[in-house]
Parts: C-alpha cells; sequence; structure tokens
C-alpha cells in the first residue's frame, strides 16, 4: 500500500485546493451521504451553526464554496456540521524536557486520508497542519506557536455538533493563547468525543476531553490515547489498545527522562506505532510540533519531513505501508 503525501500552500483557496477537491470530491460525498442524506442536517442549518459558534470561519467557508464549485451537498460537506460518525486510534504525548514539544501518531484508514500537509494564511492568520477534508485539521499549528492535536476519546455517544477537525481549524484560526482555546473548546459543540491537547510556545498546555452528551473538561493530561478518564467502550479499547499505550507514554515521561530525539523515536515503533492498516488504524504518520522555532516534522521508519513557516517546500513523499498484518 502506498500513499503519496503532498505538502500544498496557498494563501486563499483557489486552483491548487481546487484541483484536489475534486480529486476526492466523490470519496468526500459517499462518506457525507453514508448514513443516508435525511440524516444529515440541511445547508441551511449548516450555515446557521457556523454562524452561531464560529462565524470567523464564514468567509473562509464561503470562499473554499466558490473556489470548488460547491453545490448543495458540497457546502454541506464542507461545513463538518453533524457529520457520518468516524472512529481513529492516534496517541499524543507533551515532551518534559524545557522545550515544547507536541508528538502525535495518527491512526486511520488510509483509503479515507487527504494526504496533505496544508499552509493557508485565511483572514491573515497563517496556520499549516495535516488536512482533513481541506477545511478540517488533525493537527497543526498557527503563526502565534499555537499548536493542537486531536485523538478520538473512545466513545459511541453521537450529538449535535462539529466535526472535530473543523474546531482544530477554528482553534488555529482565531486563538493566539492557551486561554482562548479553552474558552472555544469550552463553548463549540463536537458531534462525538474527542480529546484535544493545545500547546504554546511557552510549554503551558491543557488536554480537552469533548464529548456531545456532557460538558467539556479541561485537564492537565500530556498523554492522550483512545478513552477519556476512564475506558467507557471496552471492544474498541481492546481493538486499539488505548490504555497499554497510555500506560507506555506515562512510563516514559515519568520514569525516564530522555532526549527528545529519543522521544519522538518512541512513537515509530509498537506499542504506539499501529500495524493495524487492515483493520483500519494504522498508523498513518507521525508529527513532531515544535512551537519555539515554528516547525513541524512528519515521521515514518526511515523517513523525515521538515516544514516550516519560514520554509515550507511544497513537494511531496512517497510513504509505503504493510499490505496485510495477521
Amino acid at each position: 500500500m502506498k500513499l503519496t503525501f503532498r505538502a500544498v500552500e496557498e494563501k486563499k483557496p483557489g486552483q491548487k485546493l481546487s484541483a484536489i477537491f475534486s480529486e476526492y470530491r466523490n470519496a468526500y460525498l459517499k462518506w457525507w451521504a453514508s448514513e443516508g442524506l435525511s440524516s444529515r442536517p440541511t445547508y441551511s442549518e449548516c450555515r446557521h451553526a457556523l454562524k452561531t459558534y464560529m462565524p470567523e470561519l464564514l468567509e473562509p467557508y464561503d470562499m473554499l464554496c466558490a473556489a470548488f464549485g460547491a453545490g448543495d451537498l458540497e457546502a454541506r460537506f464542507l461545513s463538518f456540521y453533524c457529520p457520518p460518525r468516524y472512529l481513529a486510534g492516534c496517541s499524543q504525548a507533551i515532551w518534559q524536557g524545557s522545550e515544547p514539544l507536541m508528538v502525535r501518531n495518527y491512526d486511520y484508514d488510509l483509503t479515507a486520508f487527504d494526504g496533505v500537509f496544508l499552509k493557508t494564511a485565511w483572514n491573515g492568520r497563517q496556520v499549516m497542519g495535516t488536512s482533513d477534508g481541506l477545511f478540517g485539521l488533525l493537527d497543526g499549528m498557527n503563526d502565534a506557536g499555537l499548536t493542537v492535536s486531536l485523538t478520538f476519546g473512545g466513545r459511541r455517544e453521537v450529538g449535535e455538533g462539529f466535526g472535530v477537525p473543523l474546531i482544530l481549524r477554528y482553534l488555529l484560526q482565531t486563538c493566539s493563547t492557551i486561554e482562548e482555546a479553552k474558552k472555544v473548546l469550552l463553548r463549540v459543540p463536537c458531534h462525538m468525543s474527542y480529546n484535544v491537547t493545545v500547546l504554546d510556545r511557552k510549554r503551558q498546555f491543557f488536554t480537552a476531553f469533548l464529548a456531545p452528551d456532557r460538558p467539556t473538561l479541561i485537564t492537565r493530561a500530556a498523554v492522550s490515547t483512545n478513552h477519556q478518564e476512564r475506558v467507557e467502550w471496552k471492544s474498541h479499547a481492546r481493538l486499539t489498545a488505548t490504555v497499554e499505550r497510555e500506560r507506555y507514554l506515562l512510563h516514559r515521561l515519568t520514569l525516564h527522562p530522555e532526549t527528545k530525539e529519543l522521544f519522538v523515536r518512541a512513537f515509530l515503533n509498537p506499542p504506539l506505532y499501529s500495524l493495524a492498516f487492515d483493520r483500519g488504524f494504522g498508523t498513518l504518520y507521525t508529527a513532531a510540533y515544535h512551537p519555539h522555532n515554528l516547525t513541524a516534522e512528519l515521521l515514518w521508519p526511515g523517513l523525515r519531513w521538515q516544514k516550516s513557516f519560514d520554509q515550507f517546500d511544497t513537494d511531496s513523499v512517497q510513504v509505503v505501508y504493510p499490505r496485510q498484518i495477521a
């Protein structure tokens, strides 16, 4: 199995993003309709939700819709409002050293992944991160050094709210500080349970446990895998080894002080690096964000891809994944 990761820079939505959207349009819309269109909100409802909770995103939303020639379905998809359910694996942690460093593994289905590391300057704010649906982000950083990443929270409940990748985009578009990010996460509804870790240039951080059926909880957790305060979905926990991965990371953070290189390298090996590609939970990439110097790295075993706001080459790398793991 192969995937080409592309680095794309486009200050405002235009031909580059439009071309990528055209490639993925059928897959995006098929996924959006996967639970039946009657269960998805109307365009009017989607736009009203954006205006209510994320008004600052209306301008880039409209620009994206215009650039993509979006009709009704495309515009509803791009809103990320009440999307179909989706489950991921993932691990993320804050290094305990002197510099701010967030490292994460993204474990998901290879066939449902953009493979785009995107740099934008919407509304005058520079943001770079791993794209989801070209509007949302799975992880990323802005020009203030604020860094965010997500993991699935390990719960079945679904409610009214936004897909968490758009919430990450909103954080990076509108927030410069930890306190601003907390306020956003406490008021913007998320349609499923997710864990969002936020880090700044001063190494201040928090992890928010988002859920559609209970208030957001702000914690000082430096480690996040695929449950929240406790395991609530036991079969998913066993499938993804969420408890084992959390214990492994906590052990490394508390008992074995190590260099940042060793810490990053740990994510490229089991138990953090998942080989469950045949079950849709293989590690698609490792990301390391360095807020102090506004740089990011995407890594795979034997391969390192570096990006920064000052030097963002629009190149690509090809990654080969195991075809099947028994």
